[in-house]
């Protein structure tokens, strides 16, 4: 409903008082909810088989004959840069825009650039036309990133929301076990050319995006958007909408809904407020954002920065085989969010942070000491790095879903693009200069050492989610973080 001093029409800046949230929270899960995870959700698989395949045509692509002048080095080192580059500045970006102008359209968006990028990937002809669309296609990935999380959590019922946002976020590594497995077929020169296998890898992969599409037009946009940014009763009309669907698919009347909340509306908000809200007002859960996502950046980048090197140099194994010992590591990475995630809605999210965070950095501690005294093999030391992932995977995710729920809705969106960029570069450049030097000497203690610093960092963020980590499972976003919208008058949050 609105109050007296509301401006009217479709669009509105006045006050309003609304039980959306608590609506949307008591539903149980329903086919309706599966259709938003698979319109929003699937996308990662997308991104998992793009970076894995691109890490396995590199040496494809500098081959004589493959229709592109470039060398191996350059796909791995300056196209990789422009990758995470351009997914850093599309985080933030699209990040702004999307609490600016609606998750919908956003969501739309960025998958279209990303669409658009990877399909004149396939059509390069040289290097320069591969490094720009690189760039992009980055550009939209890390767009995804910002409008999807919040999105989903949005829409996900909050008992819920943990699991659902920790597979989504883990199904990356569904995508990268497809893209290594489909990596073998495609550069096959006995079932295609040496330059057409590697276009039809990208031309899949916008085929598999289009289908995405076209289930993601049928996902709204978020109610808890619509009501803050001045149309409340385009919201109050779409969760009815939401609630008839579910209740005819239950056969069975719905409970009644929780707490109104009453928020003054407005069209957009104010840069400068939102970062004195995530640095100011919710400092010590920026604190911990970073702590996670630098944290599990470093511990990914010990492992899997040249983790085909370190099997080919100390194991001999030869460079075509090593794609099959990453599609194991990848299977542990996302059974640890499928197999884990529902813990995080019932034990908790401290608990569930912080022992994915430490049991993961130990056990990279133990494998380092096992690899350098030389107990391991490669079937050995594969078998660990996948146990490491198994929990590290879920704490990587939980990353994401801690930033994304535990900032207030007007800044949600900025805030997983900030954090991710963070990340992101903390993985992509400074990870990368350290672990090279680290892991290309050729000596056992010097990868060691590469796998301590990992684990060390990811230790450290474990104890900081132990100490900050907040109380967020089967909770309302609302009461996590108050809107900055709110009219009701209440003290201001310190977590």
């Amino acid at each position: 409903m609105r109050d007296a001093d509301s401006l009217g029409g479709a669009v509105g800046t006045g006050r309003v008082t609304t039980a959306v949230p608590s609506r949307l929270d008591r539903l149980p899960w329903s086919r309706w909810h599966w259709s938003v995870v698979i319109g929003l959700g699937t996308v990662w698989i997308l991104d998992g088989l793009e970076v894995t395949v691109v890490g396995n045509i590199a040496g494809r692509l500098s081959e004589k004959g493959s229709g592109l002048p470039i060398t191996s080095a350059q796909v791995t080192g300056l196209a990789a840069a422009l990758y995470v580059a351009g997914a850093c500045l599309g985080a933030l970006l699209f990040g702004w825009l999307t609490d600016r102008y609606g998750r919908k359209k956003l969501f739309l968006i960025t998958l279209a650039v990303y669409l658009g990028a990877t399909a004149m990937t396939a059509l390069s002809y040289s290097s320069w036309w591969f490094f720009t669309f690189r760039f992009l296609t980055g550009l939209g990935i890390g767009g995804e990133y910002a409008a999807i999380n919040s999105a989903i959590d949005e829409l996900i019922p909050a008992k819920y929301r943990g699991r659902v946002d920790l597979m989504i976020n883990g199904s990356f590594w569904l995508g990268a076990v497809g893209g290594a497995l489909l990596s073998v077929v495609m550069l096959d020169t006995d079932i295609f050319a040496a330059d057409t296998g590697w276009r039809l890898t990208f031309a899949l992969g916008v085929v598999l995006g289009l289908v995405i599409l076209l289930v993601r037009r049928n996902v709204p946009e978020s109610p808890r958007w619509l009501f803050i940014h001045g149309r409340a009763d385009e919201a109050e009309q779409l969760v009815s909408d939401i609630e008839a669907r579910v209740a005819a698919e239950k056969g069975t009347e719905l409970p009644s809904a929780g707490r109104e909340i009453t928020v003054q509306q407005r069209r957009s908000t104010g840069f400068v407020t939102v970062a004195r809200t995530v640095f100011g007002t919710y400092r010590r859960r920026s604190v911990l954002g970073l702590a996670l996502f630098i944290g599990q950046a470093f511990l990914y980048n010990a492992i899997t920065f040249g983790f085909g090197a370190i099997l080919t140099a100390f194991y001999d194994v030869p460079a075509s085989s090593t794609g099959y010992f990453f599609v194991a590591i990848a299977v542990g990475n996302f059974l640890g969010p499928l197999l884990l995630g529902k813990l995080f809605d019932t034990v908790g999210r401290r608990i569930m942070i912080s022992g994915t965070y430490v049991t993961s950095g130990v056990l990279l501690f133990g494998t380092a000491w096992l690899f350098d005294s030389g107990m391991l093999t490669a079937t050995t030391l594969t078998a660990c790095w996948a146990v490491v992932l198994f929990f590290a995977s879920a704490g990587a995710s939980s990353a994401y879903l801690t930033v994304s729920e535990v900032f207030p809705m007007e800044t949600r969106a900025m805030a997983i693009a900030f954090f991710y960029a963070v990340g992101t570069a903390a993985g992509g450049i400074s990870g990368p200069l350290l672990f090279a030097e680290l892991t290309g000497t050729g000596n056992a203690g010097d990868t060691a050492l590469a796998f301590c610093i990992g684990a060390a960092l990811m230790t450290l963020a474990g104890l900081v989610a132990a100490a900050l980590a907040v109380k967020a499972e089967r909770r309302s976003l609302e009461d996590i973080a108050e809107p900055l919208s709110s009219a009701r008058e209440a003290e201001p949050a310190t977590g």
